[in-house]
């Protein structure tokens, strides 16, 4: 069996994040032959392109470990009806310099969790638009919009709500599915 490794990102800064305590959920959820490692956005300076001819350390570990992942799992919150800067910063940073986008032809999946009945859905949306610039094969569906509710999330990634934990469990299968037939039929990215 193939594992394979996902790089994921928290689109929130913030140690109590939702949306980390989301991810907990989905790793522990997600099938076997994925293997998880964070990608942390922290510690990113603002981009610009400045710094195209001399990325920073910490430009260069980004890169680096989105390109040692095989696909990448984007969990993010709502921020005024949009992605969090973070985040795009982050991928800002990723997609530089021109003609090096660390996302083309990787798979990617998104997903977020608000308070709100809408869940993420317009922040998704955003960053839908900017991963298909980036040439990012996306999984489309299912979608997932999470209303968060902490009597049904606990901190260590635990679902105390069947329906809910079945429907993450299903997406996570349907994300490994789709890195499957993403590396099966695009050929590798020359580095």
């Amino acid at each position: 069996m193939t594992n394979y490794k996902v790089g994921y990102m928290v689109g929130s800064l913030a140690t109590q994040s939702i949306n980390r305590t989301l991810s907990k959920a989905l790793i522990r959820l997600a099938p076997s032959d994925l293997e998880f490692d964070e990608i942390s956005i922290r510690e990113l300076p603002l981009y610009s392109y400045d710094y195209d001819s001399n990325f920073p350390a910490e430009g260069r570990k980004l890169k680096s470990s989105i390109a040692s992942s095989d696909a990448i799992l984007f969990v993010t919150p709502e921020y005024n009806r949009s992605i969090p800067g973070a985040l795009k910063n982050a991928i800002d940073w990723a997609s530089r310099p021109w003609g090096d986008n660390s996302f083309t032809h990787k798979p990617s999946a998104v997903i977020g969790a608000s308070p709100g009945a809408i869940g993420t859905a317009i922040a998704q949306q955003s960053l839908r638009s900017v991963l298909s610039y980036c040439n990012s094969p996306q999984m489309n569906a299912p979608e997932a919009y999470i209303r968060f509710d902490p009597k049904v999330f606990t901190e260590d990634g635990q679902i105390t709500n069947n329906d809910t934990e079945g429907f993450l469990r299903h997406f996570m299968e349907e994300f490994r599915d789709h890195i499957v037939r993403v590396l099966s039929a695009l050929p590798a990215r020359k580095t």
